[in-house]
């Protein structure tokens, strides 16, 4: 199975979901509803296949063959 994060290739684990894959890739532990265990803000979303996930779905949505998945951070600046 490979999948596309942020344009690279990716071969997502069985019964991987969007949780898992954020938590990952930020390297922080996130509860079932998507927010931070660490109490800090998050400023993520998270599209697959150009459709907004929202947060409290990442735990119900597993990953799959094809998808592409693009992880967006919020950046401030000016």
């Amino acid at each position: 199975m490979t999948a596309t994060v942020n344009g690279e290739a990716y071969a997502p684990r069985d019964g991987e979901t969007v949780l898992d894959l954020v938590a990952a890739r930020l390297g922080r532990p996130l509860g079932p509803d998507g927010q931070p265990l660490d109490g800090g803000r998050l400023g993520v979303a998270v599209a697959v296949d150009r459709a907004v996930v929202p947060r409290g779905s990442w735990s119900r949505t597993a990953l799959a063959d094809g998808q592409h998945i693009d992880i967006v951070t919020a950046v401030q600046g000016g």
